[in-house]
């Protein structure tokens, strides 16, 4: 089996046993820890990995069991000091009238049974450009460092704390497609109390949000074990009341209704209670399930990709990157030709001085201007002889 494909897996059975909270069979021996916590890290879920290690004695090396308790005390930590933290920032943009939408809040940490097992998560705001500066410049002054840039988008903002916010001006997707049916989705938020100008999602809308996110990053390679594991929880408590019609026919103007189905039943699949019998229908090929799998735990390294909206969606994603690439060749052409233009015309005003500098050298250019060309000729010739005595 291949390498990252097992790690992946075994990662997946770590978590999935810590979340469910049953027996949980892993060689542990057998793992190379190193390559585990890089893993863990990445996926984001090294603080739940401690807990399934815990009492394991010698397998796992006190390096490394150092390197996860530390994942895990940063989530001790940002449990105590969150609430109050993104509360102030939230409640210094509504003073100043700043409006904007939060997208997704720390609220997902309450799903979590065992709330050290939740993420850092940081609370994700969209703001316009011009309030997204200002935002940005109060993090800052109240410690705040840039951790992540989203290039074109914006950014994510990191405290010593572990508190973090990720700033928006502009959603974090290439496609016109996604633009025009997540501005559509914005327009659903409505503003939450006690404030006046922050709004929030509805249910039905983040879970919307959260859906196209993850079958954006799954088609970018970029999706992560933790956004399935939440996307399970948001579900799992959320699914009695949310509208799943209206919410499928939102999914088919993304065109990404066939692939949200498979990647939810995925999360059930690895996280979900075996007696839940949400997906009653068992699918008659399985194997396409495999081929996503493989695909999200190697990080694209296996890929089999197959599904028609995804195969859609990269088409258009490299569409628009193949875009961005010859818009900035072509700012780096200009750019040159405008430096090799500057650089000439510099040569130019050197080899053939203005009026007004030539009359000062040469007195006769000031009566008879009709002989500075002569003049630009006497000048050089001088130059040049100058060069020549040295």
């Amino acid at each position: 089996m291949n390498q990252l494909l097992f790690e992946g897996r075994t990662l997946v059975g770590i978590v999935a046993s810590i979340v469910r909270q049953d027996a949980l069979h892993v060689m542990f021996n057998r793992l190379d820890w190193e390559r585990m916590f890089r893993l863990a890290d990445y996926h984001r879920v090294a603080n739940i990995v401690y807990l399934g290690v815990l009492g394991k004695g010698d397998a796992l090396p006190d390096r490394w069991r150092d390197r996860f308790f530390g994942r895990y005390q940063e989530t001790l930590l940002f449990e105590e000091n969150c609430e109050e933290s993104l509360k102030e920032v939230l409640m210094w943009l509504d003073m100043r009238e700043i409006s904007c939408t939060v997208l997704t809040s720390t609220s997902i940490r309450e799903y979590y049974e065992i709330p050290e097992t939740a993420e850092n998560s940081p609370v994700q705001i969209l703001l316009d450009e011009d309030n997204y500066f200002l935002a940005k410049g109060y993090l800052v002054d109240l410690g705040y460092e840039t951790d992540q840039t989203y290039k074109g988008y914006g950014e994510r903002m990191k405290r010593v704390s572990g508190i973090s916010v990720v700033l928006y001006h502009k959603l974090p997707f290439r496609t016109s497609g996604y633009a025009k049916n997540m501005q559509r989705l914005l327009e659903t938020a409505f503003v939450q109390e006690p404030y006046y100008n922050i709004r929030v999602l509805p249910e039905e809308s983040e879970f919307i949000f959260r859906m196209a996110k993850i079958v954006y990053g799954y088609a970018t390679d970029e999706l992560r074990l933790r956004e399935m594991l939440d996307l399970y929880l948001f579900h799992k408590v959320w699914r009695k009341e949310l509208n799943m019609e209206t919410i499928q026919k939102r999914l088919i103007d993304f065109q990404i209704d066939e692939i949200s189905e498979k990647l939810l039943r995925i999360a059930y699949m690895w996280f979900g209670d075996r007696k839940d019998n949400i997906f009653i229908e068992q699918p008659e090929d399985m194997s396409v399930y495999d081929v996503i799998e493989d695909r999200l735990l190697t990080r694209g390294s296996i890929n089999r990709e197959a599904d028609v909206q995804v195969l859609k969606l990269e088409k258009a994603i490299q569409k628009e990157i193949d875009k961005e690439k010859r818009e900035e060749s072509w700012e780096l052409f200009t750019e040159k030709i405008s430096d090799f233009l500057g650089g000439f015309r510099k040569k130019l005003q050197w080899a053939f001085p203005d009026y007004h500098y030539m009359s000062s050298i040469y007195p006769a250019v000031e009566k008879i201007p009709i002989l500075l060309p002569v003049f630009w000729g006497v000048r050089g010739i001088r130059l040049l002889w100058r060069m020549i005595l040295k």
